[in-house]
């Protein structure tokens, strides 16, 4: 099956202070059936300036747990997205840099 798996994004400053919400878009995938509560492995994410990327330096990974399975019957293929535990990214303590 099909999936479009996302992820909930807030970026805050060193004062707590939220500087903007992303919906972080990972893909779609070819998998087989997902439920909540499992877990995906993937690359972290950070920040490049203000845009949420993957931090693909060596040994950056999380383990993170799917909270919601949607599925829209209204479009046509009937689409399926997953939505991963949102994250909180701080300004300055999860910048990649140049990768």
């Amino acid at each position: 099956m099909k999936y479009s798996i996302s992820q909930s994004v807030k970026i805050v400053d060193m004062s707590d202070e939220i500087m903007s919400e992303v919906l972080f878009d990972h893909g779609d995938f070819e998998l087989s059936a997902l439920a909540v509560g499992s877990s995906i492995i993937t690359n972290e994410l950070g920040l490049r300036q203000f845009e949420v990327v993957y931090d693909r330096r060596e040994g950056k990974k999380q383990r993170i747990r799917i909270v919601d399975i949607e599925i829209d019957l209204i479009t046509q293929p009937a689409t399926t997205r997953v939505y991963l535990e949102p994250i909180t990214l701080i300004i300055g303590q999860h910048d990649v840099g140049e990768v």
